[in-house]
């Protein structure tokens, strides 16, 4: 059993909470409203979950999931995700967000820039392509033809590994798309963003992925 930890349990931290417990995971849940807002999720998931404070939940996790705003990120506890793996399922909204040039202009990504706020942690880039309600109800067993299957990026193997095999078990493939550097691939707007897909379909359109700044 891994224990995982939830930094924002809204639409996508919150089913992932759930399809964690089922698997019979202890989770750890939390958000910026304090854990005592927490109880229905809590009551709804049983007796492996719990509510806790942000740096708690980093504290406990095993494997720790950050879905937050993307503006939140530099707030996240940066002492108790040393040494962990770090889900990372934001997506930049330049409307929401306010823009970003080193973004919009393709120096970084936001998961590359998670990762120099979390400088001891090995950020994985995943959950950000896929609806939350599709998240709960389309994975499958392992094998199944036509499997959904999500992108992913990072820069440690292991840690993609850890993570990848946690999404098997919820009833996804995985399909690596490199790097955080290439996270970009699978961000809004992109061919990989949001189908549903199986890993040979994603492969295809992840390789499809263009940018403007490598046009200009």
């Amino acid at each position: 059993m891994t224990t995982i930890g939830i930094i924002g349990s809204g639409n996508i931290g919150g089913t992932l909470a759930r399809l964690f417990a089922a698997q019979g995971h202890e989770v750890v849940v939390s958000n910026s409203r304090g854990p005592e807002t927490l109880s229905e999720l809590v009551s709804e998931i049983g007796g492996s979950a719990r509510a806790a404070t942000a740096a708690e939940a980093a504290e406990a996790g095993d494997v720790v999931v950050v879905s937050v705003p993307f503006l939140a990120v530099d707030s996240l506890p940066v002492e108790p995700l040393a040494g962990k793996v770090v889900i990372d399922t934001n997506n930049y909204y330049w409307e929401r967000d306010g823009h970003v040039a080193d973004i919009d202009e393709g120096r970084t990504t936001p998961s590359e820039m998670l990762q120099a706020h979390l400088p001891t942690s090995s950020v994985v880039k995943l959950f950000n392509a896929i609806r939350a309600d599709h998240l709960l109800t389309q994975g499958t067993a392992s094998g199944t033809d036509g499997r959904r299957a999500l992108p992913l990026a990072g820069d440690d193997p292991a840690a993609k590994a850890t993570v990848a095999a946690l999404t098997d078990e919820i009833g996804y493939d995985v399909v690596d798309a490199g790097p955080l550097a290439e996270g970009w691939r699978f961000d809004r707007d992109q061919p990989a963003y949001g189908p549903e897909a199986d890993a040979a379909t994603l492969a295809d359109l992840l390789a499809r992925a263009t940018r403007a700044s490598d046009a200009a």
